[in-house]
């Protein structure tokens, strides 16, 4: 299926920066100016450069446009539910995946207590994640057999997600995540090339199915350097009133 339009414009303005076509500090040609080169409407314009905001890659400044900025790190979006592979198309990361381990497991006992849940036989897989050919997460995902009683080897180095939704017909609808910065166990550590310290960031996702059915525990370790996480958020009213 092809992706939309303003998707593969904020792809290929990625590989533009990506490849030193604009480099940090430099401004993007003007939302006109792309609209024309691109052959589409500013809207669209603007929701493929929304896309390399939200991914840490330009800062939009009132009054002169879009400007990069340094990439060194690589943003995750928290808000959303997106797989490595969907990150990995749309940020053009050069990514791949390495399967550590893939079995059959029970529901991490701490996870069965805090949902009281009945049904804990889950699929145990664990994956490395790579960017230009460096180790940079390690991933742990327990998918209840409730709703996935199979995944392949295949299906598990390719995009999880993809099988769930487009095979199992599954509708991923929202994921609760805390965010911890923990000490990395020695298999951690080694697997992430860490040398200089022995901690990671640590990403526990809780993801639930539109009809709220719990199916997903994830557990995702970053390597600190080489990660930013990006949330965007808006301030609330209090009283009904107005912020000013």
């Amino acid at each position: 299926m092809m992706r939309a339009k303003y998707l593969q414009i904020a792809a290929d303005l990625t590989n533009k920066i990506k490849h030193k076509q604009y480099v940090a500090g430099d401004f993007l040609p003007s939302e006109p100016a792309l609209s024309e080169l691109y052959n589409v409407s500013r809207e669209t314009i603007r929701k493929a450069l929304n896309e390399l905001l939200d991914a840490g890659i330009i800062q939009k400044i009132k009054g002169k446009g879009s400007v990069v900025i340094n990439a060194a790190r690589i943003a995750f979006p928290i808000s959303n539910i997106e797989s490595f592979d969907e990150l990995n198309k749309q940020k053009q990361m050069n990514a791949a995946t390495k399967i550590l381990e893939l079995k059959d497991a029970q529901m991490p006992f701490i996870i069965r207590k805090h949902l009281s849940l009945t049904e804990t036989a889950a699929t145990y897989v664990a994956r490395l994640r790579l960017i230009n050919h460096e180790p940079i997460v390690v991933d742990e995902d327990y998918i209840l057999k409730k709703y996935v009683p199979d995944i392949s080897l295949e299906q598990a180095k390719s995009s999880l997600y993809h099988y769930f939704e487009h095979d199992l017909g599954l509708e991923i609808d929202y994921a609760s995540k805390t965010i911890t910065v923990e000490p990395a166990s020695k298999d951690v550590m080694e697997q992430l090339h860490l040398t200089d310290t022995n901690l990671v960031v640590v990403v526990r996702s809780l993801t639930y199915l539109k009809d709220t059915s719990f199916f997903q525990y994830t557990i995702s370790q970053h390597r600190p350097d080489k990660f930013k996480f990006v949330d965007f958020a808006h301030r609330k009213a209090k009283n009904g009133g107005l912020i000013l």
